[in-house]
């Protein structure tokens, strides 16, 4: 259990990785330039908080709760956000780096990855329904039994879906990102 509630406070380039982040419920924060690489945010909870040019690369993020929060600029290689506390769970991501996570079987509905690397990210079983992914790279991403109904990868960059395996029901594609929906039939498409 939290003992401490913070609010409305500016966390700006601080080093966690030297200096002790603590344990605490934050509500309407923001973190700017701020170091948490390998930090331990288990059991934390994070409510209406920005990370602006955060790093949180492989960050223990085990019972974390994240309820609408904005991700900006942030390295974040590595997390496992199946770990996090499922309750409320809400988040938006503007360019960031979010390569090897794992989103496996969250619900990210409406979930919005704007200019972002998910460079062998793993969405397997995840319900991305809606979700948008606008100038994001999917190199490597994985999508098994993945719901993306209504999810738009217009412009979206290097996926691989096999659309018998994943739901794709009124899912957005361009005429460019179709060779990404053929990857497993081994054609040549010029």
């Amino acid at each position: 259990m939290n003992n401490r509630y913070i609010q409305d406070q500016t966390f700006s380039a601080v080093n966690y990785t030297t200096s002790v982040f603590e344990q605490a419920e934050y509500e309407n924060c923001r973190f700017i330039n701020c170091n948490f690489t390998e930090n331990n945010f288990s059991k934390i909870t994070f409510i209406d908080c920005v990370f602006e040019g955060c790093n949180l690369s492989t960050a223990n993020i085990n019972g974390t709760s994240l309820q609408d929060i904005k991700f900006i600029n942030c390295k974040m290689l590595g997390l496992h956000f199946e770990d996090c506390n499922p309750f409320l769970l809400n988040m938006s991501f503007d360019h960031c780096i979010l390569n090897l996570c794992s989103f496996y079987k969250l619900k990210l509905k409406d979930c919005n990855f704007i200019n972002c690397s998910l460079q062998e990210a793993d969405f397997t079983e995840a319900d991305l329904t809606a979700a948008v992914f606008t100038e994001s790279n999917l190199a490597g991403a994985k999508f098994d039994h993945t719901n993306l109904e209504k999810a738009d990868f217009r412009t979206a960059m290097e996926y691989s879906i096999n659309p018998s395996i994943n739901k794709i029901k009124k899912a957005k594609f361009s005429v460019h990102g179709i060779r990404g929906l053929l990857d497993q039939y081994d054609i040549v498409i010029e």
